[in-house]
């Protein structure tokens, strides 16, 4: 029997998030089965099971991929000199999560799909682990790039640079937030947004 490359499964292995991605963002984790996720991702369940063992796998596996995304752009952006401004950056992050995160659904898709995983996590223990590792990790992509800031002259050292972090990821978070509730938030409302609120100086000041 010819062997399975490992470029195959990693097709299948996308193959079948792709699809609980879909079918999570469309109708909700608990109305959705893993019969819904078989038909979506067009699988059998012995394909599907070699993968995943439950819905509660295939939801961590989507919270641990999008963050990981998150994560490597914020680090990449700490490599860059200068690295780029947060009205930039989190326009670059933000736009590209809701574009490519539920392939072949609406960008708003994304976020509800985002929504949900917060909610997911009040009741369900592991996957309330997976979200506070990755907040943890975006925590310290942040605070590197606030150093790579302060770095090329570009920020104060009077905050702590966890504080920038944490203010910085809810402002992604309540983007998220709505436009998973009310959609048509363009990512430009917040770029615009940031970027009026980094120009102001307090006042008498040169």
């Amino acid at each position: 029997m010819a062997r399975v490359s490992q470029e195959h499964l990693d097709a299948r292995r996308r193959q079948i998030l792709d699809g609980a991605a879909r079918c999570f963002a469309r109708n909700g984790f608990h109305a959705s089965s893993m019969q819904d996720v078989l038909r979506e991702a067009d699988l059998s369940a012995g394909a599907v099971y070699r993968y995943f063992r439950s819905k509660e796998e295939l939801i961590a596996a989507i919270a641990n991929e999008a963050f990981a995304g998150i994560r490597g752009a914020f680090e990449d952006a700490a490599r860059t000199t200068p690295p780029p401004t947060p009205d930039v950056l989190l326009g670059r992050v933000l736009r590209r999560m809701l574009q490519e995160q539920v392939p072949g659904e609406d960008p708003q898709a994304f976020a509800r799909l985002v929504v949900q995983v917060w909610t997911e996590t009040l009741r369900d223990e592991q996957l309330a682990t997976t979200l506070g590792e990755g907040y943890g990790g975006m925590r310290l992509a942040w605070a590197k790039l606030v150093d790579a800031y302060r770095a090329n002259g570009l920020m104060a050292a009077d905050v702590p640079a966890d504080h920038v972090a944490r203010t910085l990821i809810a402002t992604a978070q309540g983007f998220i937030a709505q436009q998973a509730l009310f959609g048509n938030v363009d990512v430009e409302v917040i770029e615009d947004g940031l970027r009026g609120l980094m120009s102001m100086s307090e006042p008498g000041a040169s």
